[in-house]
């Protein structure tokens, strides 16, 4: 039976294809097997949601993984991210391969934390932690065996300030595909791509030196597996999470607010009470009432919105509430109303200062490119495939996210039941 090797590359976009057929790896992929052009991110296209669509064939109102944080009502923010796999609603593919008899490894896989897989080394460690001690995260949450055996080895790339996960993923994979049989179901999630981008744009130069980067990585792992003679059996699929958008500002919609008499914050900056909290999903915002109950409320905050189309500077085109959000892209979360605007700015969630602007406020830096909008976004993902069960095909047009993990579980010779997404058949033997 084949085997499915999954390589995940944050932020890939649809429009890197033409570049990565230039390369000896992924245009190897792309001459011999199948290429679906567009996959439209689930919405908000935030990495944690789209990384659970993908292994759950469904939208957010049934795996239940809303955003990168875990959020709550009450205006809070900055809340700790999703990281265990206890969280997700939904069986994922590789609960379903391992039902199905089949070996699993998961490596750097967003809310992977405790997962029961065969191997599992969970994408946990906090974003932002540089210190030296980021093994107090995987215990009892990644696999014990690969951190008895590899992390004295490995460890060291997730340390200080210029850690690496990407060459601590790439180091485990290898290691792990030299050393034990072959996983039926192996996922290797790289980030790079996604930090070139919000750091420099969407089609900035390194973006290319990045791209070649993950085609020297999945090359090695190819060669891996041509010395081990499992090559000819193994699909292998790269795929993104969400493409990127360019910016030009971020809104301070929290400050907005307060300069409305929604909010309130203290001499610090720090919010005391409120009526209207904005939380940031990038290029989207979830907008929360303090009382969802309160119809009075909910009217003028409706109405408050609505004028911000009309803004030049702001120009909100997309205004949901809960129930629209749901009806159109199946999205349910602890928010009232769901926001974007035409222009390519982003949202923040700072209450602090009196500007809303992050180009008028000194010093903040508010990065170059971003995610987190709906499908209709210009900048999707994609998805390609090469293997025994994959036919040579090109399929035009665009598929929803939730199709990936159906047509990854018809490789593997079986079918998910009872989720959102479909098989794409048309790229399938």
């Amino acid at each position: 039976m084949a085997k499915l090797l999954v390589f995940c590359i944050d932020a890939l976009c649809a429009s890197d294809v033409e570049y990565m057929r230039t390369l000896p790896n992924f245009g190897w992929m792309l001459n011999k097997g199948a290429l679906v052009e567009k996959i439209n991110p689930v919405f908000p296209a935030l990495t944690y949601c789209c990384h659970t669509s993908i292994l759950t064939g469904n939208y957010i109102n049934r795996h239940g993984i809303v955003h990168n944080e875990m959020l709550t009502r009450f205006g809070g923010s900055g809340a700790p991210w999703y990281s265990m796999k206890r969280d997700i609603k939904s069986k994922t593919l590789l609960d379903e391969a391992r039902d199905q008899g089949l070996t699993t490894c998961s490596l750097s896989w967003p809310v992977s934390g405790g997962a029961d897989y065969d191997m599992n080394m969970p994408m946990i460690v906090p974003y932002r932690y540089t210190g030296y001690e980021p093994e107090k995260w995987l215990e009892g949450t990644a696999t014990q065996g690969l951190i008895d055996r590899y992390f004295y080895k490995h460890g060291r790339y997730l340390k200080g300030p210029n850690r690496s996960l990407d060459l601590f993923t790439m180091a485990m994979a290898l290691d792990i595909l030299e050393d034990y049989d072959q996983p039926d179901v192996m996922l290797v999630k790289m980030c790079d791509l996604d930090s070139v981008r919000h750091a420099y744009g969407v089609n900035d130069q390194r973006t290319l030196h990045q791209l070649r980067k993950h085609d020297e990585e999945l090359g090695a792992i190819m060669e891996c597996l041509r010395r081990k003679g499992t090559f000819d059996e193994t699909n292998f699929v790269v795929l993104g999470d969400h493409g990127q958008t360019d910016i030009t500002d971020r809104l301070f919609m929290n400050v907005l607010l307060k300069q409305n008499g929604f909010l309130q914050t203290d001499e610090d900056g720090k919010v005391t009470s409120f009526d209207v909290f904005c939380h940031s999903s990038e290029l989207t915002a979830m907008i929360e009432l303090r009382d969802p109950r309160d119809t009075e409320l909910r009217t003028r905050v409706r109405a408050f919105l609505e004028n911000l189309r009309d803004d030049d500077k702001i120009q909100l085109n997309l205004i949901m509430d809960a129930a629209e959000a749901e009806e159109r892209y199946g999205l349910v979360g602890p928010f009232d109303f769901v926001i974007e605007s035409a222009l390519p700015i982003a949202f923040g969630e700072e209450a602090d200062g009196d500007t809303i602007w992050a180009s008028e406020k000194p010093g903040f830096r508010f990065g170059a490119a971003t995610h987190g909008g709906n499908p209709e976004r210009e900048e999707v993902t994609t998805f390609f495939a090469c293997g025994p069960s994959v036919k040579n095909t090109v399929l035009i047009g665009s598929r929803p996210m939730v199709d990936l993990a159906p047509t990854m579980a018809q490789m593997l010779g079986f079918s998910m039941k009872d989720i959102d997404g479909k098989p794409i058949e048309e790229i399938l033997r």
